[in-house]
């Protein structure tokens, strides 16, 4: 029951169609138009550009007298396009038709090329009925550009008073005015549990690399709102550059039992995600399921399963609705599964990468969240990847932290994250913080239904009580054997889980892994942000928490967290035999504060904290302007590519999160 609309391709990029057919914005005058052709008598449906499929799976057109549906493309005569054989559009003009739907944005040449065959009498509609005013738009004269449509979605919530509330905030800079963007502006929507819009508004950014933050509780009391639980839509205008909205998303509470980061939500909703863990003892495991489009999700339309056993798949049994959201919750469906066993998502296309949430038995009973990730459909396995040993040295490599031994427990588990991978050979390498290999252990060709969690402590019991460095996954091919066998398609994911040893509060992230640090390319690697492959630069956003470290405010608990941040030097190939990393301090307007430079060594990685590279000035300098939420630090280096993980700590209360930052 998977949505029929084509979202995202690795070769072109997203598609921005079912973005403007599916906008929150235009669900009502949507609705209005299909409503007035279903008055109009019978209705042909012109589909010049093949975009009627996607369409009526987003607005239904079952209420429409369907009589025929034409095309321009004869290659496309005889297609079973709407329940009907697609006719050419030449016979237009013999139809017995009142209205006619042209299925297409920007339609008036479209038109003009038919109006002579037009049938007397008969109304002509486009999608332009449903088009956002121009003042909404990026590039008004191309309706379906990219650019128009810089759009994501949010968890966000806000619920409770007191000790037991909970609260969201989202976190990003102005970073299209590196792209010489000028006047950016962000469109924000908020929508609740029901699907229901509860406020809109817009802000202006500066211009300047300025930080924004939008607060849950800053939301809720400028509208006078009740508890929500729902979706931000954010769309931005005036972007230049990236049309992906990218941000991170704190959760956090008044008492230092709820507190996680997660990473924007991934614009392009998905058939399949991975990576969601079971509960194990005494934790309960939700996923949230937040529609993205403006048809209901039917019952049975979303499924999990165990990783590796389809036959075992459970449904939802009820509807979400249009921009909803519901709680899935993963012990009903999956009953007896347990960490580290690991679920698969079926989500059919209906909504962008969820969050999950896990409840912890206390007390104190805690909370975290966390995101799966896209299970990809296109790969398959490649046989060229297991001789890259000799020119690509490790190849992919997925670097994650090892947190100091003596306050954490570092855990990682691989997840399948394509569809055909089925054998998966992984070797598990650790590094001090000098790039020192100081452990190392093959875990074999894991199949698709294993769950095997590596800890730590087991893989370097010797290792010092404050320990630091960091752990890389890469493909083993020592037992022989090809590619196509094992299933390697340079896909690997793996999901990271760190604990408080003393408080047990626990926060958990994954990602994918990709080539570092080599002047050589393979398949689009060493990724790069701007322009072709290598990406050996690094560009990474550090949000700061919003005290940056100055101690708690009576007034807003979290603004005692401190910002974590490890920074990891990956390389395929030797590289430079340091990073030449600088950090650089910005206030809220964007405006540089204060900077430090780093050097990182080859294979090496380095932890701190914001208040350990800046001094109190400098930090009170930050939050002087523009409010304490959206200082950060930019973390730049020309000379190589570096991954990194962020996070918060609260003064009291043992709570931390963690997640891997973005870079644009």
């Amino acid at each position: 029951m998977a949505l029929d609309i084509e979202t995202f391709s690795n070769r072109s990029g997203g598609y921005s169609f079912f973005k403007a057919a599916g906008h929150p914005a235009v669900a009502a005058q949507a609705g209005a138009m299909i409503a007035r052709l279903a008055a109009a008598g019978p209705v042909g449906v012109y589909d010049p550009l093949g975009f009627a499929v996607p369409f009526a799976a987003l607005h239904p057109l079952a209420g429409l007298e369907l009589a025929h549906v034409f095309v321009q493309d004869v290659a496309r005569i005889g297609e079973k396009l709407l329940g009907r054989n697609a006719e050419p559009v030449t016979v237009l003009a013999r139809a017995k038709v009142t209205a006619l739907l042209v299925v297409a944005f920007d339609a008036g040449t479209i038109v003009a090329h038919v109006r002579h065959i037009v049938p007397a009498g008969c109304e002509v509609v486009t999608l332009d009925a449903m088009r956002l005013p121009d003042a909404k738009l990026t590039v008004p004269g191309t309706y379906l550009h990219n650019l128009n449509f810089a759009t994501n979605f949010a968890f966000f919530r806000d619920t409770g008073s007191g000790p037991t509330a909970h609260h969201t905030r989202v976190v990003t800079a102005n970073y299209w005015h590196g792209y010489k963007a000028r006047g950016v502006r962000l469109w924000l929507q908020l929508l609740g549990a029901d699907g229901m819009r509860l406020a809109e508004w817009e802000e202006a950014l500066p211009d300047s690399p300025a930080g924004v933050a939008i607060d849950s509780r800053a939301v809720r009391r400028r509208f006078g709102l009740a508890d929500f639980t729902g979706q931000l839509f954010i769309h931005a205008i005036g972007v230049a550059g990236h049309d992906i909205v990218k941000y991170a998303l704190d959760t956090y509470g008044e008492d230092g039992t709820v507190l996680s980061c997660t990473h924007d939500a991934n614009a392009w909703p998905a058939d399949f995600y991975a990576g969601l863990p079971a509960p194990a003892v005494g934790e309960r495991v939700v996923l949230w399921v937040q529609n993205s489009h403006p048809c209901p999700i039917p019952a049975g339309a979303i499924g999990l399963n165990p990783m590796g056993e389809d036959g075992k798949a459970a449904f939802l049994d009820r509807a979400v609705p249009a921009f909803g959201t519901a709680a899935l919750d993963v012990a009903a469906l999956l009953p007896g599964l347990a960490w580290p066993a690991q679920i698969e998502i079926r989500a059919g296309k209906h909504f962008v990468r969820p969050r999950y949430e896990i409840a912890q038995a206390g007390p104190p009973a805690r909370l975290r969240i966390a995101h799966p990730n896209v299970e990809r459909t296109d790969l398959e396995p490649d046989l060229r990847i297991a001789a890259l040993g000799a020119t690509l040295g490790k190849g992919y490599i997925l670097p994650a932290p090892v947190l100091p031994r003596d306050r954490w427990r570092s855990t990682a588990l691989i997840t399948p994250m394509a569809r055909s991978q089925d054998h998966l050979p992984v070797t598990v390498i650790v590094y001090d913080s000098a790039g020192t290999e100081v452990a190392r252990r093959a875990l074999g060709e894991l199949r698709r239904r294993d769950s095997v969690a590596v800890e730590f402590d087991d893989l370097f019991p010797g290792a010092p009580a404050g320990f630091r460095g960091h752990m890389e996954m890469v493909y083993d091919f020592s037992a022989g054997g090809t590619a196509a066998q094992r299933g390697v398609d340079g896909w690997l994911h793996g999901l990271f889980r760190y604990e408080d040893r003393a408080s047990g509060h626990i926060a958990e992230t994954s990602f994918g892994a990709h080539v570092f640090n080599t002047v050589l390319t393979f398949a689009g690697e060493p990724q790069s942000y701007v322009g072709r492959p290598p990406g050996l630069s690094t560009r990474l956003f550090l949000r700061a928490a919003p005290g940056l470290g100055l101690g708690a405010d009576p007034a807003d608990s979290s603004v005692g967290a401190e910002t974590l941040c490890q920074l990891i030097y990956p390389a395929s190939t030797p590289w430079h035999a340091n990073s030449q990393t600088r950090l650089a301090l910005h206030d809220g307007a964007g405006r540089e504060v204060a900077a430090r430079y780093i050097a990182i060594p080859c294979s090496g990685s380095r932890l701190f904290t914001v208040s350990e590279m800046f001094d109190e000035t400098e930090r009170r300098a930050a939050i002087a302007n523009n409010g304490a939420g959206s200082a950060y630090v930019l973390i730049r280096d020309t000379t190589c590519r570096l991954f990194g993980y962020h996070g918060l700590e609260t003064k009291g209360g043992g709570a931390f999160s963690l997640d891997h930052m973005f870079g644009f």
